[in-house]
């Protein structure tokens, strides 16, 4: 009886031992809780009912009552365990598709991201002030992406889309202008040229999530010497 109280005495400093250097390692503690949230996605991803009470001629009411209802369970669970707040050091532009998640793209869930999600990824005057104010408040890397077998950019290839939704198409014609834009705004040009932000372009594979380094748009003669040297400048850094 001494014996196996002994043993269990051992197995069970092992076992407080073993986790508190599981406590104080912060890197797998993060990986852990990676597993966890994939584990997650694992169990949801395979149902394919969105509220499992109706079929797929759901009316657009019960779609909302489901959403409210999913959201009040979420709510109820965040309240006993309420998240860190943190202060976002990356932003993210990314396009709408449901199925880039930032989140599994970035493997963290830890609110360090600004994420804007437009069409496409293209931005307007308002998402570049978004960005810069962000910057601002210290942000220190903007990643800017786009991704395989976008909707948008299928759009704009299409005459037939492009009467449709020639809104949308024009916007595709002018998302490197409007990334050009952003760079060259002085606070964005002015942080790269000082080693204090980086703006990466990034496209997704949509299928896997994996984020391929690209080139930022290329400077046009026309640009201000600003933008040329933060092109430049982000360039020998990247």
């Amino acid at each position: 009886m001494n014996r196996r109280r002994h043993v269990m005495l051992v197995l069970a400093g092992v076992v407080l031992g073993a986790g508190a250097m599981f406590f104080h390692n912060h890197r797998a503690r993060f990986i852990a809780g990676g597993a966890m949230v994939n584990v997650g996605y694992s169990l949801q991803d395979p149902l394919q009912d969105f509220d499992f009470a109706h079929d797929e001629n759901i009316t657009p009411a019960e779609v909302w009552q489901e959403v409210l209802a999913q959201n009040q369970m979420a709510t109820s669970v965040r309240k006993r365990f309420p998240r860190t707040a943190r202060h976002p050091v990356v932003a993210i532009v990314a396009c709408m598709d449901a199925r880039i998640d930032t989140s599994e793209l970035t493997g963290d869930t830890r609110k360090y991201y600004y994420v804007v999600r437009t069409a496409g990824s293209v931005m307007s005057e308002k998402e570049e002030e978004m960005l810069e104010l962000a910057v601002e408040n210290g942000v220190k890397v903007v990643v800017w992406t786009r991704h395989t077998d976008c909707a948008a950019e299928k759009a704009a290839k299409s005459p037939t889309a492009r009467e449709h939704f020639p809104f949308l198409t024009a916007a595709i014609d002018e998302r490197d202008k409007r990334l050009r834009e952003f760079l060259a705004r002085p606070t964005i040009a002015s942080r790269i040229a000082a080693g204090e932000l980086l703006v990466k372009a990034i496209n997704i594979d949509t299928m896997t999530e994996e984020m391929i380094a690209a080139d930022l748009p290329a400077p046009t003669a026309e640009l201000p010497e600003e933008e040329l040297f933060c092109y430049d400048n982000d360039q020998q850094q990247g």
